[in-house]
Order: C-alpha cells, then sequence, then structure tokens
C-alpha cells in the first residue's frame, strides 16, 4: 500500500492544484466582466497574431488584459490622448478564424504604431464615443 500511496497523493495534489488554477481564472474573469467599462477584444500587434482579451476603459487609459492569465494588471496600456480611431473594417478570412464571431476590426494608431483591436459593433461604438469624449485640456482639443 505505500509503494501506491505516493504516486496516488502526488497525482491527487497535482489536479487539486489543476481544479484551482481553473477556479482561479473563472473568478478572475467573472471579476473583470462585472466591472463597469469592460469589454471582450482580440488585439494584433504583429500581423497574424491575435490575442483574446478584456479591454478596460480608465480614466485616461484603454487598458488591455490577456484573457489566459491570473495577474489583475493588464498587459498593456494606452494613453487616451495618444490612441487615434481610424475606422473598423471586417475581419478578413485569415482573421475569421482567430476573433470572436460578429467581431468587427478597429483600426487604431498609438503613437505612429498601428493596432487592431477587434471587438462586437456595439464596442466600437463605445470606443469611438469614449475617445471623441475626452476630457478638454486647451480650446477646441483635448491632445
Amino acid at each position: 500500500m505505500d509503494e501506491l500511496g505516493f504516486p496516488v497523493m502526488a497525482l491527487a495534489a497535482l489536479l487539486l492544484l489543476l481544479v484551482l488554477a481553473l477556479v482561479a481564472f473563472g473568478v478572475r474573469r467573472f471579476q473583470l466582466r462585472r466591472t463597469l467599462g469592460t469589454f471582450d477584444a482580440s488585439l494584433c500587434l504583429a500581423p497574424g497574431k491575435w490575442e483574446m482579451g478584456i479591454g478596460r476603459y480608465a480614466d485616461k487609459h484603454l487598458e488591455w488584459l490577456r484573457l489566459f492569465s491570473l495577474s489583475p494588471r493588464p498587459r498593456r496600456r494606452y494613453l487616451r490622448s495618444s490612441l487615434e480611431l481610424k475606422g473598423w473594417r471586417q475581419p478578413t478570412e485569415q482573421e475569421r478564424p482567430k476573433v470572436q464571431p460578429g467581431a468587427v476590426v478597429a483600426m487604431l494608431t498609438y503613437e505612429g504604431q498601428d493596432l487592431l483591436l477587434a471587438m462586437n459593433f456595439e464596442v466600437y461604438a463605445g470606443l469611438s464615443a469614449w475617445l471623441e469624449a475626452g476630457p478638454v485640456i486647451g480650446i477646441g482639443t483635448w491632445r
């Protein structure tokens, strides 16, 4: 019985860790989605490399968190005043399997770098409004 006891205990501990990790992923996702100003979005920085995640509007930043991570901190932060919205388009045939169903691709520029965010059209409308309604610093412009 002792010969079989250690491998069974090790396997049970490994299974328990796996279950706890899955529960932690679920709790994190649930808490992020409950928070006001969050939305599902896929991010593309390099051509053809999409990452699923969650976008979050902050006061002066657009934050992007990886979907499969336990970290509560955003992976990327984009200063609101440096983001420029170029429009939206439908995903290409190559992009369609890599983004969520029914998504549109928002084309943005951040400090001279092109940035693509795939999201639902309703979320795109909210992003557009959030960018346009930025705080006014000068007369007629807020940048």
